[in-house]
């Protein structure tokens, strides 16, 4: 009996990992794991949003971009909101840790980064990620010092993910807190470090809503894409929640998938 229920959960995975569009009429499985999926790339596109805009972006204008991938950058702070318009170009560029960009990210900003009350809005334009085409808003809101003295940022984000191919777009939105740990008092992002907590939702490939719960803290940090640490839940419609775990820190972009008893992995792409 446990030998057929492994062909059958293997039959399952097998399903999911093809990425098939459905129709309305076919239910998705209980134990499918899209919702996650399509999640964990919004997840992690727009969260690379906000490193290249940092890259991109110091304390007082711009800095180079220390990335394979190196765009031009546009800015103007006579304009308020300011402006920063980060363009990739046209065609993929293939950046140091092997993700390909292409597109513009486009930037409006009242004020520093590490300034309490300066709100940073970014919009992509024709914007695309390992040739996903990547949509919408995504807002973030420096709230000044929590009570550990720490630099925080309610973040909001309202998104779409269009399959390389066109066949499939998944909703993406989410409403976190980022609290900057490490690297606040120094001038080089590069021992930046962040974590995040927070809820969601959104509506998976195959037109299925889910929910988002941050369950222990997502941890971030410069140079790695990825979130690379936390739990969260994720919890689609009329099925089984699914717990996903980030790993313990390292930098792979693989996560594991628990629901109803069965657990597996998976990695970003």
């Amino acid at each position: 009996m446990k030998n057929l229920e492994q062909v059958a959960w293997t039959a399952v995975v097998l399903l999911a990992l093809t990425g098939c569009r459905k129709t309305n009429e076919e239910p998705e499985p209980a134990l499918s794991y899209t919702s996650v999926s399509d999640n964990a790339t919004a997840e992690d596109y727009f969260n690379d949003m906000l490193v290249q805009v940092e890259a991109a972006a110091s304390d007082n204008g711009l800095r180079d971009v220390d990335d394979a991938c190196s765009p031009t950058v546009t800015i103007d702070t006579i304009a308020m909101p300011h402006t920063l318009v980060i363009d990739f170009g046209n065609t993929n560029c293939t950046a140091a840790n092997g993700r390909l960009r292409r597109g513009v990210l486009a930037v409006t900003f009242t004020g520093r980064y590490r300034d309490e009350g300066t709100v940073i809005t970014i919009t992509p334009q024709d914007y695309y990620v390992n040739d996903h085409h990547v949509e919408g808003t995504k807002t973030v809101t420096n709230m000044g010092m929590n009570t550990d003295h720490q630099p925080y940022f309610n973040v909001t984000v309202d998104g779409t993910i269009t399959a390389t191919d066109g066949s499939w777009t998944a909703t993406h939105h989410s409403q976190r807190v980022r609290t900057w740990t490490a690297g606040s008092d120094t001038q080089t992002p590069l021992d930046d470090a962040y974590e995040i907590t927070g809820s969601g939702n959104g509506v998976n490939r195959n037109g299925l809503a889910y929910t988002v719960m941050v369950t222990n803290v997502l941890h971030v940090q410069w140079g790695c894409p990825f979130i690379t640490q936390g739990t969260m839940e994720i919890t689609p419609q009329d099925l089984p929640t699914r717990t996903i775990d980030y790993g313990d820190g390292t930098c792979d972009g693989t996560l594991t998938v628990t629901v109803n008893g069965y657990t597996f992995s998976f990695t970003i792409g």
